[in-house]
């Protein structure tokens, strides 16, 4: 079971079973609803989706008819995507949850829309904080 929550902490969900067919989506629509180079996306049953806290803040932005983002009206974080063709399924935005999971990304998808600042085997300093040297507060 995982555990998760958006940002502002008025949403709280659990996921009760496993996740399914993790991947890093770079096309434009991921990236605009992340504000990220990508999105990273599993599935899991809608069934095993369990919201704790602030079903009523949660509110969705139909992109196309029948697929809905759905986020915290509160902090505006993505939690999960519906989409009507697959209503037992939904789209998890894997960056809700608080707790370690035990599956892997299977791929990067969409590549040729990612942007083109985005290396994906880039070789940058790696750091457990702040860059050294950076003011705090910027």
């Amino acid at each position: 079971m995982y555990q998760g929550s958006c940002l502002c902490g008025a949403v709280v969900l659990e996921v009760t079973a496993g996740i399914r067919s993790i991947i890093h989506c770079h096309c434009s629509k991921c990236r605009k609803s992340s504000g990220t180079a990508y999105a990273t996306n599993g599935f899991v049953a809608k069934s095993a989706l369990v919201i704790k806290q602030g079903q009523e803040l949660i509110q969705y932005y139909e992109m196309t008819p029948g697929k809905k983002r759905h986020f915290c009206k509160v902090c505006a974080s993505p939690i999960f995507s519906s989409n009507e063709s697959s209503p037992e399924l939904l789209r998890l935005r894997l960056g809700i949850l608080d707790t370690d999971i035990a599956e892997r990304p299977m791929s990067h998808n969409f590549v040729s829309s990612s942007a083109n600042w985005d290396d994906l085997d880039a070789r940058l300093p790696r750091y457990d904080g702040h860059e050294p040297g950076r003011v705090p507060g910027t």
